[in-house]
């Protein structure tokens, strides 16, 4: 049977805020475009940061650099947080509702949420599963799956067909207990990437956004989106 196939997210910090506000996430914080990397630019930025979310495109370099990071990690081996919340993407074009649970499910100390959000109940449900577990779980999950579905069709781009292949994709960054963590489903584990504090994790997030934007020079398509704590 062939893998289930969602309509991809549209990188549009409106569409992502609207989305998990859908699924009983409160507004306190909310998602909001990174214009740049340059100082002045991020110091545009609300703070603080809890979570960063990069869209890039997957380009034969960085399937490339993928593997060997992958072999080398396996062979040195990482000391993984417990509290890490990890999941593995099965679902073609999750990638951005994947990208969006890992940034609120390794949050929740700091963002809130209504009695009955489908979100965090899927979050504490799905906790203690293996990330292959959470996986088949996500497949299972109307509520989000339906909400995902309205949130790609209502971004400012039309969405593509579920059968056209798209080669973008998101990986989140958050802070879990003083380390940066790139979390990404199509990757067998969290990537730890150094050390981080509430206070630096913009600017060490965005230093590994550069890596991503290094390996490929000639591409332009990335979007930076920050989830920051709301000023209003």
């Amino acid at each position: 049977m062939a893998p289930p196939r969602w309509l991809p997210l549209e990188s549009n910090p409106e569409v992502m805020t609207k989305f998990v506000s859908c699924l009983g996430m409160r507004s306190s914080w909310q998602f909001g475009d990174v214009y740049g990397l340059e100082p002045e630019l991020l110091s545009l930025v609300p703070r603080p940061v809890c979570a960063l979310l990069l869209l890039f495109p997957v380009t034969e370099k960085y399937e490339a650099f993928k593997q060997e990071e992958e072999e080398k990690l396996k062979a040195q081996g990482q000391e993984i947080s417990p509290d890490a919340y990890f999941m593995k993407q099965t679902i073609g074009n999750a990638c951005g509702t994947i990208g969006l649970i890992h940034a609120v499910a390794n949050n929740q100390a700091h963002l809130e949420f209504e009695p009955d959000s489908s979100l965090k109940k899927f979050i504490e449900q799905t906790s203690k599963m293996t990330p292959e577990e959470k996986a088949v779980f996500l497949e299972k999950d109307e509520t989000i799956r339906v909400t995902h579905e309205s949130s790609a069709q209502e971004g400012q781009t039309e969405a593509p067909s579920l059968d056209e292949k798209v080669n973008l994709h998101f990986v989140a960054f958050v802070n879990i207990g003083g380390q940066l963590y790139e979390l990404d489903g199509r990757k067998p584990f969290p990537i730890i990437h150094k050390k981080t504090s509430e206070d630096t994790f913009l600017e060490d997030a965005v230093d590994v956004c550069k890596i991503f934007m290094a390996r490929d020079p000639q591409e332009v398509h990335f979007t930076i989106i920050a989830l920051s704590k709301n000023s209003d």
